[in-house]
């Protein structure tokens, strides 16, 4: 039998969910979902996307509008948007 090894490269792997493409990915899909959210809920209220860096590129999306957390709670509609966008929600317990 035949062994391959394999070693991560975590420096590597860090330079490449940090860097541009990741970004412009990241940036892409919240704002396909910022777009679907905008779909979802009353015309005219405010969704913002913020773009950040942790130990990889990350974005939120939020609805700026006391009514969202009841429209998120009643209706889903940021899990939503975000299925619509082919990401996959898990409960944050249950995330690893």
């Amino acid at each position: 039998m035949n062994l391959i090894s394999f070693r991560l490269d975590r420096d590597g792997v860090r330079e490449i969910l940090r860097g541009p493409e990741a970004r412009r990915l990241v940036d892409t899909t919240a704002g396909e979902v910022a777009a679907n959210v905008r779909a979802l809920i009353a015309a005219g209220t405010s969704v913002d996307v913020t773009s950040y860096t942790t130990d990889r590129a990350a974005a939120a999306v939020a609805i700026v509008d006391v009514r969202g957390m009841g429209w998120q709670a009643r209706d889903g509609v940021l899990t939503r948007a975000a299925g619509l966008a082919r990401l996959e929600v898990r409960e944050w317990r249950n995330a690893r």
